[in-house]
């Protein structure tokens, strides 16, 4: 099956829920989200693991997706994290996303409950049937404690509304695997901003990107440099931003990234627990990296 229309090539970013006062703070929000497609980036995915969806109330949730798709305004693809390892609640939550305008949804694999790879292609399968926008599935074993093996990819890839895979189990050769397996059928993007390049060497489309929240400029060059070719160019980029990529994930994300969005002046660093701040020595190796960027971030 070839021909499923691409939700984005390129570079999006996994854009954190800044939060003020136990509330999500829609003010910092707009001005990210403005600054974010300002900068160049190709689509923005909210309420994922970076926005700590966990964390959101299913009222938060849902709004926090339609004031997303109403800020961009059509300007990028909005692309909605409504996974769960709930089927039943998936489906609303999707459904919501789809009557308030989002473009695409990412359903990760459903956690703790470690479905058996037959269980994980009826549930996406299924989740693809009842809704009315194009599915990204989120391979993420390393947080949910199950993976996406090569079989069940070939299976989900002929589902024609199943159109592309976030993948972010940092395994390159289950990745080259992969590439072969349903390259062809469905989009890839890598869920490792330190895999950008040598996924896309492999044919992968693009990024969803931690590192978009502070770098989005550098992060879509990077990711425009391989679709046009430059290898080179890609390289150079993947290399050169090893160090702010590796600050970014000193803990937990999103720990890191949203420390570095309230350090540039963008948001708080208020989490929600059980994620907590950064220590203070952990700051002062955060601030150093960022200070070395100066000029190239957001």
């Amino acid at each position: 099956m070839k021909g499923k229309e691409p939700v984005f090539t390129g570079a999006a970013t996994a854009v954190i829920t800044p939060f003020r006062d136990g509330h999500v703070d829609y003010d910092a929000l707009g001005d990210i989200i403005d600054e974010q497609i300002a900068s160049g980036i190709d689509a923005l995915v909210v309420c994922g693991t970076t926005g700590e969806a966990s964390t959101l109330t299913d009222e938060e949730h849902r709004e926090v997706i339609a004031y997303t798709v109403k800020r961009t305004a059509k300007r990028v693809p909005v692309i909605a994290g409504t996974g769960s390892n709930d089927y039943a609640y998936a489906v609303d939550l999707s459904l919501h996303a789809c009557e308030v305008g989002a473009d695409a949804l990412l359903h990760v694999t459903p956690y703790y409950n470690k479905a058996s790879q037959t269980g994980l292609v009826k549930y996406f399968s299924k989740i693809a049937d009842n809704v009315t926008r194009p599915v990204i599935l989120y391979n993420i074993p390393s947080r949910t404690g199950c993976g996406i093996g090569i079989d069940a990819y070939k299976e989900l890839a002929q589902h024609p509304n199943i159109v592309a895979a976030k993948e972010a189990s940092g395994d390159l050769s289950f990745i080259v695997k992969l590439c072969r397996a349903v390259g062809d059928t469905i989009d890839i993007y890598s869920g490792n901003d330190d895999q950008i390049v040598p996924m896309m060497s492999l044919g992968a489309k693009g990024v969803i990107s931690v590192m978009g929240n502070v770098a989005p400029k550098m992060t879509h060059e990077m990711a425009k440099a391989c679709l046009d070719g430059d290898f080179s160019r890609g390289a150079e980029l993947q290399l050169g931003y090893l160090d702010l990529i590796n600050a970014l994930f000193m803990t937990v994300n999103p720990i890191p990234v949203k420390t570095a969005m309230s350090m540039l002046g963008k948001c708080t660093d208020e989490l929600r627990l059980p994620l907590c701040t950064m220590s203070e020595t952990e700051n002062e190796k955060l601030r150093a990296v960022l200070d070395r960027y100066e000029g190239r971030l957001i």
